[in-house]
């Protein structure tokens, strides 16, 4: 079964949207309701203390389950972010990471996903659980 929205259509959501696109996101790889994106080091990234900041992390990880539920609903959904909880499980320091995101349960008005963030090592940075509701379709009902 094809994908509902293609490589190049999430790469261009990466680069033409404003804040996906300060933090400088790169698609690395789509599945079936699954999307991994690589977050580049950034200095402006860093907190004090040298580590890198949770919202990069809650970011990587709300954008990349924004994508892959495109897989499964096309480019143009409009599904959002209603809950998410995050677990920051080591530091990352001046270092590049990679976020996976895959929705565990895709109803009619809520999906529902996990993603995780490792280095480039394989070290488990932090876990997250998102909950996304779905856009209204046409008609008026969720």
């Amino acid at each position: 079964m094809p994908l509902a929205a293609t490589e190049v259509e999430l790469q261009r959501i990466l680069a033409d949207v404003a804040f996906t696109r300060a933090y400088g996101f790169r698609l690395h790889s789509i599945a079936d309701g699954q999307c991994t994106l690589e977050v580049p080091f950034q200095p402006l990234f860093e907190r004090p203390g040298g580590i890198v900041s949770g919202q990069v992390f809650m970011a990587a990880a709300d954008v990349a389950m924004w994508l892959a539920i495109m897989t499964r609903l096309g480019a143009s959904d409009g599904s959002v972010t209603a809950g998410m909880t995050s677990a920051f499980l080591d530091a990352a320091r001046h270092e590049p990471f990679r976020c996976t995101a895959r929705i565990v349960k895709l109803g009619r008005r809520l999906v529902y996903g996990v993603a995780e963030s490792v280095s480039g090592s394989g070290r488990l940075l932090a876990h997250h659980s998102l909950t996304y509701a779905r856009a209204a379709r046409a008609g008026g009902s969720a």
